[in-house]
């Protein structure tokens, strides 16, 4: 099947982009000796898991569900992280993931002991207090007032009331404090890291230096990753973690959509079967401007449209983009890079279908991996 022959909206991700970026992580492991994981937060569909365990070590999750997925799905190394754990939920996850990363000197104490007895490593998640980040505030884990991680001084003070018992038993240390950015930032943070929290870090046996890292763009600095990587491994004797998301699949996917409506009211405005508020989310909560095949800015072509999606939400706008013609009803576009946050976050507001789910091959080749109905939308009411 073609991509002409697919009906809209639907999610095409494309084999020779993954692979390509997996290519890439893979050098990096095996050039350092660090490991990566795939952070399933950012893309989680799991038809690709084997093709995306032939190239890196294994998975991480945010909960319970993501560790089943990764665990059953490409059952290799099986990370996770959570603000806070359901009591409930402990064995099954202490079953099921391989390092088990904690938030607070309360979290741990209450479970480390649980964790170690199923044979399982523990660690603990900091906060360097280094904010590296200047365009996503709500992405810095960093910023005054975090409930992500712990700080030196907290950590201390925590050691101090246990008798320095607290960290006995722990064998990693995690931050994520990076949001899309270069290496320069975690060689920034890296020296936050050093200089609060060495006095645990020769106590470790690894360090996950977390995800944010945009790998696989095409600017990205690897030499200073690789020498962040070994200068770590070196120092203190430990095993690396890195755990991309978008950087699995950075670029390699598409939003096809079909235009439904031109309305006009001082601006024509293309109503698109694609809605931002359900099936690309990111593009309001970031906020972000989506690459669209064969347009540009506004004004900069002859024709400008605003692209909206055909929810009742008044602010469900894609972005505003200039053609060489004229948009027509029933003209289909492509929205770039929507392989990432897309189908991990999106939602049936108004009863939207959610897109169908497509991969294609190197040759162009398009298989429907799966379609959603009626049903999806009211299961989840």
């Amino acid at each position: 099947m073609k991509r002409s022959e697919l009906r809209t909206p639907c999610y095409i991700i494309q084999k020779s982009g993954l692979v390509d970026n997996l290519r890439q992580l893979k050098s990096i492991s095996d050039s350092t000796g660090c490991k990566i994981l795939l952070a399933q937060k950012a893309f989680s569909m799991y038809a690709l898991y084997p093709l995306i365990g032939e190239y890196l070590d294994g998975t991480t999750a945010s909960g319970l569900y993501e560790a089943r997925l990764g665990r059953e799905e490409m059952g290799k190394e099986n990370h996770i992280f959570s603000p806070a754990y359901r009591e409930e939920e402990m064995e099954e996850i202490a079953g099921l993931c391989d390092h088990i990363v904690f938030n607070s000197p309360t979290q741990l104490a209450k479970y480390k002991s649980l964790v170690i007895e199923k044979g399982r490593s523990v660690g603990l998640r900091i906060n360097p207090e280094c904010s590296t980040q200047e365009e996503h505030a709500i992405y810095d884990p960093c910023a005054p007032g975090s409930r992500l991680g712990v700080t030196a001084g907290q950590l201390l003070i925590a050691e101090q009331q246990t008798s320095g018992e607290l960290m006995k038993g722990v064998e990693g240390m995690h931050f994520h404090t990076l949001c899309e950015q270069n290496s320069d930032a975690l060689a920034v943070t890296l020296h936050a890291v050093e200089e609060r929290f060495a006095p645990w870090l020769y106590r470790m046996k690894w360090i996950n230096f977390g995800g944010g890292h945009h790998i696989t763009r095409a600017d990205y600095d690897k030499d200073t990753l690789k020498s962040c990587i070994n200068r770590i491994r070196e120092k203190y004797g430990v095993s690396v973690y890195l755990e991309p998301g978008e950087a699995v699949a950075l670029n390699s996917g598409v939003l096809r959509t079909t235009v439904l409506e031109i309305v006009q009211n001082g601006i024509n405005t293309a109503v698109l079967d694609a809605s931002a508020a359900c099936h690309m989310p990111d593009v309001l909560e970031m906020p972000y401007r989506p690459p669209l095949e064969g347009s540009g800015m506004p004004k900069e072509k002859k024709y400008t449209y605003r692209l909206a999606g055909p929810t009742c939400l008044a602010g469900d706008i894609i972005g505003d983009y200039s053609f060489d013609e004229p948009l027509k009803c029933g003209m289909q576009l492509e929205l770039g890079d929507m392989a990432i946050y897309t189908m991990v976050k999106n939602n049936t507001f108004n009863g939207m279908r959610l897109p169908d789910i497509v991969l294609e091959d190197e040759d162009g080749e398009c298989s429907v991996i799966r379609t959603f109905d009626y049903g999806d939308f009211k299961m989840r009411l």
